[in-house]
């Protein structure tokens, strides 16, 4: 029997937090310095992805990478900076303070979205944030923080992502799997005049290769096939396997505990998610409305057309029947 498009979608995103988990568990048996180590992951991660676009657009590769626009060059620079943080955050701190603040991202993707588009907040997505706060406070005062370095990376990292995640749904006609592959591509160049590539064993190119093209190109590539199949806040639901399953990788891989304060402030970051996420969608709080909206003149004998939200959809109001 053939699965519905629904659990396809939940199969796809699950393994795509899956295959995120193990960057944590794979870096740490990493012996390279920071710049070899994002060089290298984003070269093997960049062909994977231009293989995936290439297969996806049936060759048409130059095409899909023009229609990006400007939006996409923004995801493409939003995307780079969160990934390269990301590393650098987990070179400093433990995979299990990164993690629970990358879980942060949709809840500051929600704020930015309300400041930048207009989008309204709901007073359970008001509360989820205050609550996000506070399991962040818990963390940064705590061991494993990584201290300034550490910290700072992992709020640039949250910040870049979910900036990025705002350019997306502005521009939903837009697909941005060529921003993603161009955002590695971009780190490529960046960091690559200080790597070292030579001092890469065999082992080392190995690990390159796993976190290269399996946690990044192939859990993007899982997440892009998902993410259109399922809602929003479903798909942000089940990447938090990704928060949970990190930590134990890197435990397993070299023992790594997190401290009790990164666990509680964890525990409180994932109950802020959960609470944005289980939310209905229709606002119940806070919002603001977009400025310099003009509504369409109608005809005469014509009625004017209903506002549409963000979401393609009407704006609520039933049809009446005729007759």
């Amino acid at each position: 029997m053939a699965l519905s498009s629904r659990r396809r979608g939940q199969l796809f995103i699950a393994a795509a937090a899956v295959a995120w988990s193990t960057a944590g568990g794979l870096q740490r048996e990493l012996s390279l310095d920071t710049a070899t180590q994002l060089a290298g992951r984003a070269f093997f991660a960049f062909v994977a992805l231009s293989i995936f676009v290439a297969v996806r657009n049936r060759g048409r590769t130059i095409d899909a990478f023009r229609s990006i626009g400007i939006a996409g060059l923004g995801v493409a620079v939003c995307t780079a900076i969160a990934s390269g943080s990301f590393i650098v955050a987990l070179n400093q701190a433990s995979v299990a303070n990164v993690l629970f603040m990358q879980a942060v991202s949709p809840i500051a993707a929600a704020l930015l979205a309300w400041i930048a588009l207009g989008e309204s907040v709901t007073r359970r997505a008001g509360i989820a944030m205050a609550v996000a706060l506070l399991g962040v406070g818990l963390m940064v005062g705590g061991p494993g923080s990584g201290g300034v370095l550490g910290v700072g990376a992992s709020l640039v990292m949250t910040l870049a992502f979910a900036v990025g995640v705002v350019i997306t749904r502005h521009r939903r006609d837009v697909s941005m799997a060529p921003a993603i592959c161009l955002s590695q591509l971009l780190l490529v160049v960046a960091v690559g005049p200080f790597s070292q590539p030579t001092s890469a064993g065999e082992r080392d190119l190995v690990l390159l290769v796993l976190l290269g093209v399996g946690q990044m190109g192939l859990g993007l590539v899982l997440f892009t096939m998902g993410a259109r199949l399922i809602a929003a806040s479903e798909v942000a639901l089940i990447t938090l396997l990704e928060v949970v399953l990190g930590p134990f990788w890197a435990w397993v891989a070299v023992s790594e505990t997190p401290a009790p304060l990164t666990v509680v402030g964890g525990a409180v970051v994932v109950a802020a998610v959960l609470l944005q996420t289980t939310g209905k969608t229709a606002p119940l709080g806070l919002s603001r409305p977009p400025t310099n909206v003009r509504r369409p003149r109608s005809r005469p004998g014509q009625a004017a057309s209903p506002l549409r939200d963000p979401s393609g959809r009407g704006s609520g109001a039933r049809r009446r029947r005729p007759g």
